[in-house]
């Protein structure tokens, strides 16, 4: 499911900046981008986001601007000596009269650099696991504002697929005497002049036409739905149950299409139907795939 958040603290050492994006996903799939100072921090961070998220593609963004120190400016001077140098030879070699930039100068990495003590380092993983933990609080509140709209729409649709079952079963009441019908008069065009007992071709017809009934396949799909609904209700993870129920129900409109063969224009009308049902079960798992 598709959110952002982020949340930002000042402490003692400077300011922490902590950001989410997520996006849809089958799994739980972490992409972290942290300051190579903060990585050790990874596996802390990885065990708060899996306690809140259990689905989607998690982009990790922690950022961490450090304040001066109230003491002798932390300046690297060897690196700025370095640079002035360097500066002063390439300008007397190319004949350029410049002088350097010494806010250039001071943006080059580890110009400004701060020593660390034990105790500040806890401080800093401490408040960026604090900061972990609010940040997945806000995704989450996102994410459910996005879950409760598209829940409302996957309810909505499977009211749908319940409308064309009810539509498919009152159809199949009068198709099923008709196919009846049709099959025992190609049957006796096919065997006619021969010997054959009329009950044992009755038996026969009947089998036949309880193999293409689509009865079963509307029950289980109608129980189905209404398990999608009790899902939906329900609290915890249902993504891939849900992936799994709907799989089922494409399942049975499958089996659906396929006995609809030789009972003309009521055929062909359940035909379309059972289409229209498996184009809104397909929306329902395009859903699904934004919820956890």
């Amino acid at each position: 499911m598709t959110g952002f958040a982020r949340v930002r603290r000042i402490i003692d050492q400077g300011e922490i900046v902590f950001s989410l994006k997520s996006v849809n996903h089958r799994g739980l799939d972490l992409h972290f981008h942290l300051p190579p100072e903060l990585d050790s921090l990874e596996t802390d961070i990885r065990t708060v986001l899996k306690q809140g998220v259990a689905r989607g593609h998690l982009q990790i963004h922690v950022t961490f601007h450090r304040t001066a120190s109230a003491g002798p400016a932390p300046l690297n001077r060897p690196l700025l000596d370095g640079y002035m140098r360097a500066f002063r030879e390439a300008a007397a070699l190319y004949q350029m009269d410049a002088k350097p930039d010494l806010n250039a100068a001071l943006r080059i990495p580890g110009m400004l650099a701060m020593e660390e003590d034990e105790e500040a380092g806890e401080d800093v993983a401490r408040a960026v696991r604090e900061l972990a933990g609010e940040a997945v609080a806000a995704l989450n509140e996102f994410r459910e504002r996005e879950g409760a709209a598209t829940a409302k729409e996957i309810r909505q649709r499977c009211a749908s697929v319940c409308g064309l079952v009810t539509r498919m079963e009152e159809i199949r009441a009068g198709a099923v005497p008709m196919f009846h019908k049709r099959l025992r008069e190609r049957l006796a065009d096919l065997l006619h002049g021969t010997g054959i007992d009329a009950q044992r071709l009755a038996q026969e017809a009947a089998l036949l036409a309880d193999r293409s009934d689509i009865a079963e396949e509307l029950v289980r799909l109608r129980t189905h739905a209404a398990h999608l609904e009790t899902m939906l209700e329900g609290d915890g993870e249902i993504g891939k149950r849900l992936d799994f129920l709907l799989q089922e129900m494409n399942r049975e409109s499958n089996t659906v299409l396929s006995k609809t063969g030789g009972l003309g224009d009521l055929g062909l009308t359940i035909t379309d139907l059972a289409l229209s049902a498996k184009s809104e079960i397909d929306k329902i798992r395009e859903q699904s795939l934004n919820l956890e």
